[in-house]
């Protein structure tokens, strides 16, 4: 689990406790009016209204985003239900260019009057914005797109499944753990459906229904002797499906010497009772010898790094120093771009973002400025190629377009640049995870996430897991525990030697990345395959000094 994700979640020990700080929006509905829909030819006439309003104030430009954002999650604990949360925010945010300067304004009352007002408040704050701007916005080219349809791919709405099923699928999870041996276990489900429309004055008018899904748990085992406890989080990974994501396939499993991973779809019992028993074995588990250690990653782990020391330092705003809530600037200045040579990696490393990639967290047709989404390279072959850029930014670094990575996560909330699924590209090369590990004479096969701490520039860091495996002459020989590597981000990527090759890619991800003041949520989603490096520095976490 991400620090972020923390941040939301108050920590997994107690699920009544942590729904408060879950960024939930809106107000509470019935599961059965969560599957209406809103016909887009009314969101048409809303947006109109806005769109003729502004003009008719003086701006040159205005988008409108009518949204309605409904959230489900089912949170239990042991052998009771903790929570069940529906709820529905329905509303339109306007923004504007007025004298150069955006405006932004926002309401939940959707009448036309309602709506001109917020259209005519947007211009007035670009107006007094301007006063205090020294150059206009420069906005990248972009054509309207006239009317257009964009549904994620689902083959089954999560919002259609009945709670009943849910909670019974949970509580299951949760006895078969019990009986496994764990002691403790939160099991939840959240689920999320964005129904979003766009509209410019540019002439789109751009409707798009987006589902996610995250099933997840929390194991604990404690020695009662001793008073020492190990966890073991669910091995999911969030997904931009519906309810088919908990619906697994033989061809969904992963066979590995850690145990079942999943690639596509998820068996949530099967991994809890996996889990119960692997936390017992962490109890037991020898602690690590610090020292250099060659590396296997797996995606589930390795998403996460991916996040932290790819993703955040190729966003363009922390680039500029525009944007360090949360995640800090970056190390990854413009000078190191322009150079066209900076080695961020080993030539192994080929990073590409992309929010196409179905089944994405980030999959979208369309982004919140009404571009049209994409895939493109950021690191080619370990060199630094490009960064993350949204319309008003493209001029910066000399692109002639955005690269359709702007979002918001509420109609109230202005969008601006997001992390878009940012991904290690697999191995060309024949290359299993057996092969990794048969490889290696001296290492460890880290799975999961734990903990991490990164500086505020993206360079120095620590990063934690689930499960660690030591390896010793090919050979998996034993549990370890009390694992962390410590590196920088240039050495760390330039020390990757292998990747597996396109059997074995994974999507792993965050439902919770926070960012901006105030604070927003997005959802983002990271592939890679089984990933080797070389002579990294691993510590021993139990140590004490």
């Amino acid at each position: 689990m991400k620090r972020r994700d923390f941040i939301y979640l108050t920590g997994a020990g107690a699920a009544a406790a942590m729904l408060p700080a879950i960024p939930i929006f809106g107000h509470d509905i019935s599961p059965e009016r969560a599957l209406e829909y809103v016909d887009p030819a009314a969101k048409k006439i809303l947006s109109d209204i806005a769109l003729n309003a502004a003009r008719s104030k003086g701006a040159t430009y205005t988008d409108v985003r009518v949204g309605r954002y409904l959230n489900q999650y089912v949170v239990t604990r042991e052998d009771k239900v903790e929570n069940i949360v529906n709820t529905e925010s329905y509303g339109i945010g306007i923004r504007v260019i007025a004298n150069g300067s955006w405006g932004f304004a926002a309401t939940d009352k959707m009448d036309k009057d309602s709506i001109a007002k917020a259209a005519e408040l947007a211009v007035s704050i670009a107006k007094e914005n301007a006063r205090l701007q020294s150059e206009p916005v420069q906005l990248a080219p972009q054509k309207g797109f006239g009317d257009v349809t964009w549904k994620a791919p689902i083959e089954k709405n999560a919002f259609e499944v009945p709670i009943k099923e849910k909670v019974d699928l949970l509580l299951s999870v949760n006895d078969a753990a019990m009986k496994g041996g764990a002691d403790y276990i939160n099991s939840i489900l959240f689920m999320v459906n964005e129904q979003k429309y766009f509209a410019s004055s540019e002439g789109s008018y751009i409707d798009q229904d987006i589902h996610r899904i995250w099933p997840t748990f929390f194991i604990t085992k404690i020695d009662k002797t001793t008073g020492k406890f190990e966890t073991r989080n669910a091995l999911s990974a969030p997904s931009g499906k519906g309810y088919e994501y908990l619906e697994a396939r033989p061809q969904d499993k992963i066979k590995t010497a850690s145990g079942t991973l999943y690639k596509g779809r998820y068996d949530m019992l099967e991994d809890a009772k996996q889990a119960a028993i692997q936390v017992g074995e962490k109890m037991k588990a020898k602690s690590v010898e610090p020292g250099k250690y060659d590396l296997v990653l797996d995606p589930s782990h390795l998403g996460l790094t991916i996040h932290e020391s790819c993703g955040h330092p190729t966003e363009l705003d922390r680039v500029l120093g525009y944007e360090a809530n949360f995640a800090g600037t970056s190390f990854l200045t413009l000078d190191k771009w322009q150079s066209k040579k900076f080695q961020y990696g080993s030539k192994e490393v080929n990073i590409t973002a992309d929010k196409t990639e179905v089944g994405s967290l980030g999959a979208v047709g369309y982004d919140d400025e009404g571009v049209k989404c994409g895939k493109w390279d950021v690191i080619k072959e370990g060199v630094l190629v490009n960064y993350q850029a949204i319309r008003d930014q493209a001029h910066i670094v000399g692109l002639d377009h955005s690269q359709g990575c702007c979002y918001a996560d509420n109609w109230s909330s202005v969008q601006f640049q997001r992390m878009a699924n940012i991904s290690l590209q697999p191995g060309k090369k024949p290359l299993s995870i057996a092969d990794q590990i048969k490889n290696v004479a001296k290492g460890i096969y880290i799975v999961g996430e734990g903990s991490f701490s990164i500086d505020q520039q993206r360079y120095n860091f620590q990063f934690g897991g689930q499960l660690f495996y030591e390896i010793k002459e090919g050979k998996i020989i034993g549990m370890l525990k009390d694992v962390a590597y410590q590196a920088n981000t240039q050495e760390f990527w330039n020390s990757c030697v292998a990747i597996c090759d396109e059997s074995d890619y994974r999507l792993g991800g965050t439902f919770f990345d926070g960012k901006g003041q105030p604070s927003q949520s997005s959802a983002v989603s990271h592939g890679s395959a089984t990933t080797r490096f070389n002579n990294v520095n691993v510590i021993n976490t139990a140590r004490k000094i």
